[in-house]
């Protein structure tokens, strides 16, 4: 009888070893679990509950360089005028280019360095070009060119500056420009504010306020430049507008701010490469200049496009 007893007493022993030494390996979690079936006679695993794991992120990719370019489209009004809307987008650089007649000798003798044509150097990166704005003499703003004023600049005329590294803004001068501290290199005015806001300025349909036209008509050649909310240029142009059609064309194509350049056929004139240092064409339908105009040299001042 005392044999059977400790017979029992070690067959015991055994098993709580057993047990005891599964515990151990399993691990804290498999311990309760092997205690809570012991109370509740429920079957009880030995194995931890796997946990998932999560895949690492894919690294995001890397986005392309912007690629300076020029898209060109064609707007058709409420009534019927066709205008070109030119936007320079990607890293580019503007330069603006003293006229052979305006502002002509008057800028030439102080120095500056865009002359009348666009020199081959210029001539790899060309994007585009287009006119500037008004005859000096008529008083419709100032004019300064690399750092020389070649025409005071008047506040509260609408200006469109080039800093040092080429960036081109439109302002309205004397309020918030120049602004502190920019190196402004060139200003072009030209009268007042044709777009404001994104819309349409009231002024712009006072077509008797946007200079004087050849056979006194309000619809000629005209033409115009905004700025759009990532600062980047649209020229828009046609050779039969009037000031309000070219500001609703800009608005259209989102620019906030914008500026009337020259008007009358003479002198209205877009040219456009697909590439830099490419090909250019003439983009104003009916213009009057050929698309090689600017590399051979022009009377007047304009904008060269080029790319970064």
């Amino acid at each position: 009888m005392i044999f059977l007893v400790r017979s029992i007493i070690v067959a015991g022993a055994l098993v709580s070893l057993a047990s005891l030494a599964t515990a151990c390996t399993a691990g804290p979690a498999a311990v309760h679990a092997i205690s809570s079936g012991a109370r509740t006679g429920a079957a009880v695993s030995a194995h931890p509950r796997a946990t998932a794991v999560k895949p690492a992120p894919k690294p995001k990719p890397t986005p392309k360089p912007a690629t300076p370019h020029v898209t060109v489209s064609r707007v058709r009004m409420a009534d019927g005028v066709l205008v070109t809307v030119a936007a320079f987008r990607g890293p580019v650089r503007y330069v603006l280019h003293n006229g052979s007649s305006d502002p002509g000798y008057a800028a030439a003798v102080k120095g500056v360095v865009a002359g009348y044509a666009i020199g081959s150097a210029e001539r790899r990166h060309l994007l585009a070009a287009f006119n500037g704005g008004f005859k000096l003499g008529v008083g419709a703003g100032g004019y300064e060119q690399e750092g020389h004023v070649i025409s005071p600049l008047l506040r509260g005329y609408a200006s469109l500056i080039i800093d040092r590294s080429g960036r081109a803004r439109i302002v309205l001068w004397g309020y918030g420009a120049p602004g502190p501290g920019e190196a402004v290199y060139s200003v072009r005015q030209n009268l007042q504010l044709l777009v404001e806001h994104g819309k349409a300025t009231p002024a712009a349909s006072d077509w008797y306020a946007w200079g004087a036209t050849l056979g006194g008509g309000e619809y000629v050649a005209r033409s115009a430049v905004g700025e759009d909310a990532a600062g980047d240029l649209l020229f828009a142009g046609s050779m039969s507008a009037s000031p309000e059609d070219l500001a609703q064309a800009l608005a259209e194509r989102g620019a906030r701010i914008g500026m009337e350049l020259d008007i009358n056929p003479e002198w209205v004139q877009l040219d456009v490469a697909a590439k830099p240092g490419g090909p250019l064409t003439a983009e104003v339908p009916g213009q009057y200049r050929p698309a090689d105009q600017y590399l051979w040299g022009w009377s007047r001042d304009f904008f060269a496009v080029l790319a970064d």
